[in-house]
């Protein structure tokens, strides 16, 4: 079925915020989408997850939700549960995608199933002999919680003492904790809208790695895209990137990131099936470079919803 006009949406809830580390990014990005659709002509309406939203997804008499839910509780499977069992047809991926991309274990589990290239990693707990770790692993190595996003409690570990307190701080975000060999080089992440790459954008940043500060509050991180490839390794990149974000069984849109290495190499470090969608976000940064703006992205996305619907 095509949209043509925004009526044929019907009454579609912009779920947003919610009770995770990145609830006040949701919320920005949120109001993003909300505004968007807004002046586009659907009748969108914000609804600030908490223990209350099934009644108010019930009440709203709402035909579709639009979920701008980052980390735990949005892009965990959660919501998505609740959405199917009240038959409400959302954008983004079911339940199993969402798991999946959501948990780095399980994505890095799931691409080396399917022959794709990830770092060697292992999984770590405060009893972890950190020297057969390094040993492994080799230094230097990053430790990162399993189930959390926009890098929350990721730490550069360049020395054996630097391990206990680095894997530490990843547990007070997350049980699962895995360590991961460092990949020396650029970063690279590629946006997916309803099947298809968009431009590829390149990550520029003085920090260590692109951790939440070079994400949410540098002034000094650059974002390239276009982005340097030559446009026969762009497009190879981007069938990696499509075919990463197939496997682990996600739909409608999303965002997967790359590092490549000296030997020019590249590497997936992880998915993301709900993106940052504020104007400083980088799926609407690589939207412009294919030249569809914020309002038209928020459309097709919100139309991917309609696909899902027919499929199911």
């Amino acid at each position: 079925m095509t949209i043509h006009h925004a009526a044929d949406f019907g009454r579609v809830a912009v779920l947003m915020g919610g009770r995770s580390a990145e609830r006040e990014i949701s919320l920005k990005s949120g109001q993003a989408v909300l505004d968007g659709l807004i002046s586009l002509g659907v009748d969108a309406h914000k609804i600030d997850v908490d223990r209350y939203v099934a009644q108010q997804l019930e009440q709203g008499d709402f035909a579709r939700a639009f979920i701008i839910l980052h980390g735990r509780g949005g892009e965990d499977g959660e919501i998505q549960g609740l959405l199917n069992t009240l038959e409400i047809p959302f954008t983004g991926s079911d339940i199993t995608g969402a798991v999946l991309s959501m948990n780095k274990l399980l994505s890095k589990q799931v691409w080396i199933q399917h022959g794709l290239p990830t770092a060697e990693f292992a999984t770590v707990t405060s009893a972890t002999d950190a020297n057969a770790l390094v040993q492994s692993l080799s230094l230097p190595l990053i430790i990162k919680p399993v189930n959390e996003g926009s890098s929350i409690g990721m730490s550069k570990v360049q020395s054996v003492d630097e391990l206990a307190a680095a894997i530490t701080l990843a547990t007070e975000f997350d049980a699962e904790v895995i360590a991961e060999r460092w990949i020396e080089g650029e970063e690279y992440t590629v946006a997916i809208v309803n099947g298809k790459a968009l431009p590829t954008i390149q990550l520029k940043t003085p920090n260590e790695f692109y951790d939440f500060e070079a994400k949410y509050q540098s002034n000094t991180t650059q974002y390239l895209c276009p982005c340097g490839l030559s446009e026969q390794i762009e497009s190879q990149l981007q069938a990696l990137a499509v075919n990463a974000f197939n496997v682990l069984r996600m739909k409608g849109w999303g965002r997967i990131d790359f590092m490549r290495d000296q030997a020019g190499e590249f590497y997936l470090l992880e998915a993301n099936s709900i993106p940052g969608m504020t104007d400083h976000s980088l799926v609407p940064m690589a939207a412009k470079q294919a030249g569809l703006d914020f309002n038209q992205l928020v459309w097709q996305i919100l139309a991917g919803s309609m696909v899902e619907v027919n499929n199911g």
